[in-house]
């Protein structure tokens, strides 16, 4: 990236245990951009986001904002806006008060502090509500005012620490998509970070999916879910079918591997060796064709299953399939299109070539 709005070149973080919270970090994060760090518990997603704001001090490594190195500015001269999950509105002050307080602290005059204040409450969709406390809201409201008064004083960037975390699931819904027509309306830079893959595939431009301080993929949501980088990543972002087995033969990029179930099944190859390898063969529910045939009639390939179980849930019905000796697999259709095989009933399984990737496997063996 030639001109990135932000840098982190090889930053790392440790604390007093000597454990590495972030290591080695890499990236660029380009000036318009949404970018979302997504990654379980403790994988260095929230560590990486504070030390930006400057709420924690890089171990080694350098961050540069707008080309500058601020490892050693305070938080509050870095003029980045934070939006944090619990909101941290001051319950004394009205909406418009709290809106207006980093422009107060900036000495912006009092005329053109209102008159961007009203612009900051409209913009989410708030006008009107400047009088009232932070109490007489809710929780959607509140994460409004909060975004608001991170983006009024119009920092470079703006940083959202799991900031829907505390609502329910249609409110978080409708949050999401309000932040992304926002950053698209307004074209302002964000580094959002969630554990909750659905939230970052939602708002993204890229993706960086961290586990163990490190980021095992960097790409747009549709290149991280239709070709995750390596196992983890799959396991993580979406529901994948991750399925062990041995590979029997290579040829380039195309494995034939042998199921610990028993079944031999063709996957495009990604982050795997040879021949006699251990391997993890991954595919997505939804990319599973079955029909209450037998193999044959589907056609080259398929595999003969057993219904062990259909859950209907409303817009598809979930089956999970016995397979081989003691595999199982999940598979999504459509409810309403088509008929399905009864559970404990026979049934067939296939799925499109290109549709199954190989990776190591690096299951841990005890």
């Amino acid at each position: 990236m030639a001109d990135p709005l932000v840098r982190f070149e090889r930053v790392r973080k440790t604390y007093g245990t000597g454990a590495a919270a972030v290591q080695s970090l890499d990236l660029d994060i380009a000036r318009g951009e949404l970018m979302t760090l997504l990654g379980p518990s403790g994988s260095g997603k929230t560590t990486t986001l504070m030390m930006l704001a400057g709420f924690e001090l890089p171990s080694e490594g350098r961050i540069l904002l707008e080309g500058r190195d601020i490892a050693q500015t305070a938080p509050h001269r870095r003029g980045i806006g934070v939006v944090f999950q619990s909101y941290a509105l001051f319950p004394h002050m009205t909406v418009a008060e709290n809106v207006a307080f980093p422009l107060s602290v900036r000495g912006v005059g009092r005329s053109e502090r209102d008159s961007r204040v009203a612009k900051a409450l409209d913009m989410v969709r708030l006008g009107g509500f400047g009088d009232r406390r932070p109490a007489q809201l809710s929780g959607g409201q509140q994460q409004r005012v909060a975004l608001a008064r991170a983006m009024v004083f119009e920092p470079p960037i703006v940083l959202l620490d799991e900031p829907l975390g505390a609502l329910d699931k249609a409110l978080r819904e409708e949050m999401q998509l309000e932040i992304r027509h926002i950053h698209q309306r307004l074209g302002v830079t964000m580094m959002y970070v969630t554990h909750d893959q659905a939230e970052a595939l939602t708002l993204s431009d890229r993706i960086a999916v961290f586990e163990g301080g490190r980021i095992r993929q960097c790409a747009d949501p549709k290149a991280l879910y239709d070709r995750p980088a390596d196992a983890f990543v799959a396991g993580f972002v979406g529901e994948n079918n991750l399925l062990p087995g041995t590979i029997e033969a290579r040829d380039g990029e195309e494995c034939s591997i042998r199921l610990r179930c028993g079944p031999l099944v063709q996957a495009s190859a990604v982050d795997c060796g040879g021949r006699g390898e251990a391997c993890v063969v991954a595919i997505r529910p939804e990319r599973i064709a079955v029909a209450g045939v037998t193999a044959s009639d589907l056609g080259e390939g398929a595999l003969p299953a057993t219904v062990l179980e259909a859950i209907f849930l409303g817009d598809h019905v979930r089956l999970r399939l016995g397979v081989g000796d003691g595999g199982e697999i999940l598979a999504k259709r459509p409810a309403g299109v088509g008929s399905l095989p009864e559970p404990g009933g026979p049934a067939a399984i296939a799925w499109p070539e290109g549709a199954a990737f190989a990776f190591r496997d690096t299951t841990p063996r005890v």
